[in-house]
């Protein structure tokens, strides 16, 4: 004879859609995105500048690792300053260098092997990023944005990254 069941099912609310809010869009409120986005547009005659500094700081780092050869620290300092961009890239236009300042994170990614990894394709990466600000290169859609990506993948691929 089966046995009978004891228990209770209790539903617990979900306190995440009470405080955000259900439906397409949520709790958020239309207008305060509205409001952000043309902020952030208010914003965009900056980005130029701002691409240019991140991209400064990062060739400083290179140019500590060159003179210094690479160490732990200079190392790390390279790949904060490669997620910074790969984070800032698309934010200022150029989603190309968040893919290629994303696979410079993936090549110098692992800490014991950053010391490891070549120099000329981290230099490949850096003179990429260069290229593709100088040249307005947004995309990977661009015949030479889809190229330099290709070939950069290609290469980290080959070493195992």
């Amino acid at each position: 004879m089966s046995q009978p069941k004891f228990g209770q099912t209790i539903q617990a609310p979900n306190a995440l859609r009470m405080r955000v809010g259900s439906g397409r869009m949520g709790g958020i409120d239309p207008a305060a995105i509205a409001k952000a986005e043309a902020a952030l547009k208010s914003l965009s005659g900056n980005f130029a500048q701002w691409l240019n500094d991140e991209i400064a700081k990062l060739e400083r780092v290179r140019a500590t690792i060159r003179s210094e050869g690479p160490s732990l620290e200079n190392m790390e300092s390279l790949y904060l300053r490669a997620h910074d961009l790969k984070g800032l890239g698309a934010t200022y236009g150029f989603p190309l260098i968040t893919r290629i300042a994303g696979l410079l994170c993936r090549l110098i990614d692992d800490k014991s092997k950053r010391l490891e990894a070549p120099m000329g394709l981290i230099d490949a990466h850096i003179d990429a990023i260069k290229a593709a600000v100088r040249d307005g290169i947004k995309t990977d859609e661009h015949p030479v944005g889809s190229i330099l990506v290709k070939e950069l993948e290609s290469r980290i691929q080959k070493l195992g990254a």
